[in-house]
Parts: structure tokens; C-alpha cells; sequence
């Protein structure tokens, strides 16, 4: 998928929504993790049974649910290696299903890979070519060989991590370099190396005012958003200080569609947060 293929989703939907698919087993609703021992969940013509089936079948409703008010979904890989051989299961079958029913939907790996040399190819190969994923974040603190070899598959992005919401950002991220933040010279340093049609940056939406400032230095590129609803960051202000031309932004909320209810209803629930949610 290219920019050009995303922003035509974005229109057709007037969505900017990213779904984070962070499918905790412990804060299923009851009914599924109930359901999960009742045997085997047949999807696709392979059997999930216990925890995979469990998440499964959650993202399965979810996904049912929200597709026509989203552009992209984004597995968070922590909460399918957490459950081993089970949670991989899922979160494969999560890919194969997505591709299967909504074709139109563009799936982020959410993995922080970091590494260099041989280990960043395997990285590469095993997102986009094993597991068929259109992007996968990155953290770059290693430097550019973090990134490069995920720049060499046509129709696929690296999503470097640049400004992200959580307190301790500041740490490192606001640091100076050359009279510039260090998330600015991390852009700036991947912009060199790689076109709008295959890199993406993190920006936290807790971060809105920033937004403005970079789009300053970063016109083109797509930025991943998240933070939107319980880190409490606002959809509005992304849009109004992120936009660009081709919309410009996948603006991402995780726990707040995903448990707006734990009820039997969750699905519905998710369904409702999700349309009102990154409108454009």
C-alpha cells in the first residue's frame, strides 16, 4: 500500500482511526475467556483453542465491528508473545483474517524492533514478508542501520518512533543536538534516507502543540498517532495542528475502543467508539 492508496481509504471513510489491537487476555469480557474453554474456535481452516481462542475470537468482533470507521488496525506485539505459542497463533491469524475480510485496512506491527546488521534483515523479513504486515515501528537509537533495511520493501513503511506520550519522553527526546531536539534530528536523519512512501514517525497525541512545529520540518510524511482517549489525548487537536495534504495522520486508540464495555455488548460498544472517534 502506498500514501496515495491510504489517503484514498481516509477520504472514502472520513476516518483518520487506527484501532490498537493491545487484546489483554485478563481484561477479555468474561463471556470470551468463558468461551475459550468450550473447545475449539474454527476460522479459516485452522482450530484456536484456550487463550488463542479467546483472542481470536475478541479481535474477530472487534475487527467485525469497527472496520467501516477505521483505515488501519495495529497488533501490539507484547500482548501475543506474552501468551507464547497461543498469543502468536492469534495474532497471526488477526493478519490473516483482516486480510482475508477488509483487504482495504493497512496493519502496523506495533514492535519497537531496534537492532542492526542481520538481525534488522530477519526483522524486516519477518513482518513484511512472513507475516505480511504494511508497517512496523522502529526504535532508532542505534542509528540509521535500524531503519534501512526496512526501506528496501516496495509498499511497506518503517514508523520510527520520534515524540512519544509517555512522561519520561523528555528524557532523551527533548535533548539538544546542534540547537535542534533530538526528535527532530532523528526526522530529519531518516527523512535523508527514505520518501513519504515508506517511512512513517511516532508523534504522541499528547504532544499536539508539536505537531504544528513539525509539520514545519516534516510536511509529507504520514505520522502515527497514539495516545487518544485513556492516555487522554485529543483527536481534534491532532487533526487541526497535524493535517496535511493527504491527511497525513493515523491517529491510533487502543484501550478505549477495545474495553468501552466488558459486557456482551463490548463489541457494539467498541462499534460506537470507534465512529465517533479521528472523524475528519
Amino acid at each position: 500500500m502506498n500514501t496515495d492508496q491510504l489517503y484514498a481509504q481516509i477520504k472514502a471513510k472520513g476516518s483518520m482511526l487506527c484501532v490498537g489491537l493491545d487484546s489483554d487476555y485478563d481484561k477479555l469480557p468474561e463471556k470470551v475467556r468463558i468461551e475459550c474453554m468450550r473447545g475449539d474456535l474454527a476460522l479459516q481452516g485452522r482450530l484456536y483453542s484456550g487463550k488463542a481462542r479467546a483472542i481470536m475470537s475478541f479481535n474477530k468482533a472487534i475487527i467485525d465491528a469497527t472496520a467501516k470507521y477505521c483505515v488501519a488496525y495495529k497488533p501490539n506485539l507484547a500482548f501475543y508473545e506474552a501468551y507464547g505459542l497461543e498469543g502468536m497463533a492469534a495474532l497471526e491469524g488477526t493478519v490473516a483474517y483482516i486480510r482475508d475480510k477488509y483487504p482495504e485496512q493497512f496493519i502496523i506491527a506495533d514492535a519497537k524492533r531496534g537492532d542492526i546488521g542481520n538481525t534488522a534483515k530477519m526483522y524486516a523479513k519477518t513482518f513484511f514478508e512472513t507475516m505480511d504486515f504494511d508497517a512496523v515501528t522502529l526504535s532508532p537509537y542505534m542509528g540509521l542501520e535500524t531503519v534501512e533495511p526496512f526501506l528496501q520493501y516496495s509498499g511497506k513503511f518503517a514508523i520510527v518512533v520520534a515524540l512519544s506520550s509517555n512522561r519520561t519522553a523528555a528524557d532523551f527526546q527533548y535533548s539538544q543536538q546542534d540547537g535542534k531536539p533530538l526528535y527532530q534530528t532523528v526526522m530529519e536523519k531518516c527523512m535523508e534516507v527514505s520518501t513519504p512512501d515508506n517511512m512513517m514517525f511516532v508523534v504522541g497525541a499528547t504532544k499536539a502543540d508539536k505537531l504544528r512545529e513539525i509539520r514545519s520540518f516534516c510536511p509529507d510524511n504520514f505520522l502515527l498517532v497514539p495516545g487518544v482517549g485513556a492516555q487522554g489525548g485529543s483527536a481534534e487537536e491532532v487533526i487541526a495542528h497535524g493535517s496535511n495534504s493527504k491527511g497525513g495522520l493515523l491517529i491510533n486508540s487502543s484501550r478505549a475502543v477495545l474495553y468501552a464495555s466488558d459486557g456482551q455488548d463490548y463489541a457494539e460498544a467498541a462499534a460506537k467508539v470507534a465512529a465517533a472517534t479521528a472523524r475528519i
